[in-house]
This record gives structure tokens, sequence and C-alpha cells, in this order.
């Protein structure tokens, strides 16, 4: 089983769950509908990598979130993390109608930075993503449809979340495709200060 950091303890994620479409703009930049209700899917432990790929059968695009560690109930942790897509393969399965895990579900289609503890879950968080030294990807809590905190009550009211699962929170717009080589550097702020932050090279 695959692990992440939380400061320095070493914890195993049964699951990741995920919000889709969270932000307005990026939500418009897929050219999708503003949904009614929250949307939701989820990750295996099996998706967690430490490399980040570029292509997989297709060129593999670059998602940068707000993430939780739940522990004890609550959102006990955050970090950054990278929701990675196989955009054309979701494209197509869902003019079809069907499911798209293969798309965001596959090995190495989440990558982390390490979480740190945080005390107040309802803080002013933001995320960013800068591929090649530019801000590719720039958000916060207050952009989002539904905030932290509503998500993890919604998550609750369907499934039981193990203590190490981690929640994803959506993208902000801006998400594109990476190339080999890429420089990539994801930051999590609380306040307007960078409290944790990871560094990838896409490979």
């Amino acid at each position: 089983m695959h692990t992440v950091s939380v400061d320095k303890r070493e914890i195993v994620p049964s699951k990741i769950v995920c919000v889709g479409q969270n932000y307005v703009k990026h939500i418009e930049e897929l050219g999708n509908e503003v949904p009614d209700n929250m949307v939701l899917f989820m990750k295996p432990n099996s998706a967690i990598a430490d490399t980040l790929v570029s292509f997989r059968q297709e060129p593999i695009h670059y998602e940068g979130e707000l993430c939780f560690v739940v522990e004890d109930g609550r959102f006990s942790a955050v970090g950054f993390g990278l929701d990675l897509t196989k955009r054309a393969l979701q494209k197509k399965l869902r003019e079809k109608g069907l499911p798209w895990e293969r798309a965001k579900t596959f090995n190495g289609a989440a990558v982390f930075s390490r979480f740190v503890d945080i005390s107040d879950s309802a803080a002013l968080f933001s995320v960013r993503l800068d591929i090649n030294g530019t801000t590719v990807q720039s958000g916060d809590v207050t952009h989002m449809l539904y905030k932290p905190d509503e998500i993890l009550a919604e998550i609750k009211t369907f499934l039981t979340l193990n203590d190490g699962d981690i929640v994803m929170t959506g993208t902000p717009s801006g998400a594109g495709a990476l190339n080999k080589g890429d420089t990539c550097t994801g930051s999590i702020l609380e306040n307007g200060r960078v409290i944790v932050r990871g560094d990838w090279v896409a490979e």
C-alpha cells in the first residue's frame, strides 16, 4: 500500500475522495454546466505515486488541488495534490455516458506533497501550481462552490472515512497538458503564506 507523509508520520490512505467541478472557471474551461449537486468520485490507494508522468497511452493533464487528510472524523492536515487525468479518454467516456474511472484512477494518477497538521480547516487556504516558473493555476477557498467543511459533511452522509483517507477539493481554472521535463511546484498557502509545497519534474 502506498503512503503519504504527514509532518513526521507516514500514513496509508485507504482511498482518495475527489470533488469534481468545484470551481466555476474550471467548469467553464471544460465546457461543462454547473452541476446541481456536489460531484464526487474516488481514486484507490494504487493511484498514489511519487513520480509525475506526462504520458500514459495519451498526454496527461494536471489539476492542482487543495487536499486534506482525515483523522478522527475531521480534516487534520493539508497538502498539495495533483489529480492527473487522461483528458481525451475522459471526454470520450463522458460523451458516451460511461464511467470515467479509466481516465482518473490509473496507477500514478495522484501525486501529493507532504501534508502539515492544521488546527482549523476553515482557514483561508489557497492553492497554486507553477510550471517552469510560471503560475498556471491559482485559487482559494472563496472561489469554491463547496467549502472544505461542506465537502466533509456531504461525504459523511453516504461514506465512511477512515483515518488517513485523503479528500481532494477540486481544481481552479488553468488545467492543461504536461510535457516531459516540465518542472512543477505546487504550493498551499494560508492567509497568503506558503505552508507546504511539493516539487516534481515530469517524466
